[in-house]
């Protein structure tokens, strides 16, 4: 059986790895010219852990990032709400990893081309579309770089892995756009002593005046002790502007909401102006699609099921795809069977995690709490809500996501 792999993000890497366990030949083909350890920060939950792990790369990964030893929520004037231990430290087998993005891609990377062979991967190769019939599909791309026709490519079956702005599903959903509802994001990367002991994930504020998700991804990053600390502004603002992908994020546009954060565990605006880099995105996702299969062809990760970035569950979900559909073609005759059952197998578990992200995300705790204190400070939280309360939103949100202790436990 031959695949071809359309994007060699984290899904499609992670897809390629997958098969070759299960000897099934794979192919990717990149869009970008050269692959390159960009963006930011990215957390990798027990599940997605447990993903990476199976295919032989989970203590690389730790050893790349940082270990969470726990979750704290707080409101914006720097009062802890909620504090939760998180992975190893919760009983979980695996551990949850703050990690730069670039350094997850670029492990994946290397394995792939390790284990497969310096050809598995074929870069500034974007797709303009694909064609099938009972006995495969052909694959049609464009150079990148130039634009020039590029060789088509036949394969029995083609993965779509392509990410939020999929040409694969745009084929298949002409009308098919992202859904914007007016929360822009700034992230950025600074350089900073570790804060609260270096191990926790922080959610501080809301969404409706002013959010900050904060943790470290990289230890002593500058021989000095400091660490590289990821943090992400989010802002709901009745706009129909959404921000850009394509350019570096301005101070300007979102400083004065955070100028005021100097708390005594930390001065947020400070770390914002220290920034070595600063990039902008909105925050958007696609309304969820029951159907991702189409005859030879299936869509994968953010292809299939692009959703907010709460929760740290893209790359998870992603990787359970990468998983559940290698798993299935390897035990089917005819692979268009194999595609039919990962898409009865997935697609309503991520429906569920899109419509979560959405609605009632783990920062639904510090929403909760602005609405029943009055975005004030408090004195007691008790007297507005308890923590068993806060624990069962949080809880809530992990079985839903597939990641509550018992369900990485039993997988």
């Amino acid at each position: 059986m031959q695949i071809a792999i359309v994007g060699g993000g984290i899904c499609g890497l992670s897809l390629a790895l997958n098969l070759h366990q299960r000897g099934i030949q794979a192919r990717i083909y990149e869009r970008v010219p050269e692959i390159k350890p960009l963006g930011v920060g990215i957390t990798l939950l027990p599940h997605a852990m447990r993903e990476f792990s199976a295919l032989g790369l989970g203590d690389q990964l730790l050893a790349a990032g940082i270990e969470n030893r726990d979750s704290c929520f707080y409101n914006r004037f720097g009062q802890l709400i909620y504090r939760e231990d998180r992975g190893k430290y919760a009983g979980y087998q695996y551990p949850e990893v703050g990690i730069h993005r670039g350094r997850l891609h670029v492990i994946l990377y290397e394995a792939v081309i390790k284990r497969l062979g310096a050809d598995a991967v074929v870069t500034d190769c974007e797709t303009t579309g694909v064609e099938q019939d009972d006995n495969g599909v052909t694959v049609h791309f464009k150079q990148t770089s130039t634009g020039k026709a590029r060789d088509s490519v036949r394969a029995d079956v083609v993965i779509a892995c392509d990410g939020v702005s999929s040409a694969i599903r745009k084929q298949f959903y002409p009308d098919d756009k992202v859904a914007f509802s007016g929360i822009n994001t700034w992230r950025g990367v600074t350089r900073h002593k570790p804060i609260n002991g270096g191990r926790t994930y922080m959610r501080v504020g809301s969404i409706n005046t002013g959010k900050m998700v904060i943790y470290p991804i990289i230890d002593n990053v500058d021989g000095e002790g400091n660490q590289l600390i990821n943090w992400m502004a989010e802002i709901k603002l009745d706009t129909t502007e959404q921000n850009d992908w394509n350019k570096p994020g301005d101070l300007a546009d979102f400083f004065p909401i955070y100028e005021s954060w100097r708390f005594d565990w930390l001065d947020v605006a400070q770390m914002i102006k220290d920034a070595d880099q600063i990039l902008e995105y909105p925050m958007v996702d696609k309304d969820p699609i029951s159907q991702w299969t189409f005859g030879r062809v299936t869509l994968a990760g953010d292809a299939a099921h692009p959703m907010y970035p709460r929760g740290s569950n893209g790359a998870a979900q992603g990787a359970i795809d990468a998983r559940t559909l290698a798993d299935l073609l390897a035990g089917a005759a005819d692979p268009r069977d194999a595609l039919k059952a990962y898409e009865a197998a997935r697609a309503e578990p991520a429906a569920k995690v899109v419509r979560t992200n959405r609605a009632t995300p783990p920062d639904f705790i510090n929403i909760k709490v602005e609405e029943l204190v009055g975005d004030k400070p408090f004195g007691n939280l008790d007297d507005y809500i308890s923590q068993n309360e806060l624990r069962a939103l949080s809880e809530n949100y992990k079985r839903i996501a597939g990641f509550a202790l018992s369900d990485v436990a039993a997988r």
